[in-house]
């Protein structure tokens, strides 16, 4: 199967993916660089049926204010921020500043990598 017979739930996990370490991704955006527009609790949705196998940077995506969106007396909410700053991404009570951390892809990622 190629790229752009992928079923959205794997388009997300490819743009999931590509996230380098150091950097963090909205939900929106993600929606939106895999070709799912306004779909944003959908990317939500497909982190949580990813197999463990993928091994996605799950924590590198926050919501579109910069924050982590676990309630923050969760394991999940502990263990996102935990994995965000051994990356060396400051978060501050939950959350990180998207003007320095917001992965911006290249044109050659968006031309090369998302082929959908």
């Amino acid at each position: 199967m190629n790229q752009t017979q992928l079923s959205p739930m794997a388009k997300i996990w490819h743009v999931v993916a590509l996230i380098p370490e150091g950097h963090v991704s909205s939900y929106g955006k993600i929606a939106d660089l895999a070709g799912l527009p306004g779909r944003a609790r959908y990317v939500s949705r497909a982190l949580k049926m990813a197999p463990d196998a993928l091994q996605l940077p799950w924590h590198r995506v926050i919501n579109s204010q910069g924050k982590i969106a676990f309630p923050e007396t969760s394991p999940h909410f502990i263990e996102q921020m935990q994995k965000l700053r051994s990356e060396a991404i400051e978060v501050n009570r939950g959350r990180v500043k998207l003007s320095k951390y917001e992965w911006q892809p290249d044109l050659a990622t968006l031309v090369f990598a998302l082929p959908f």
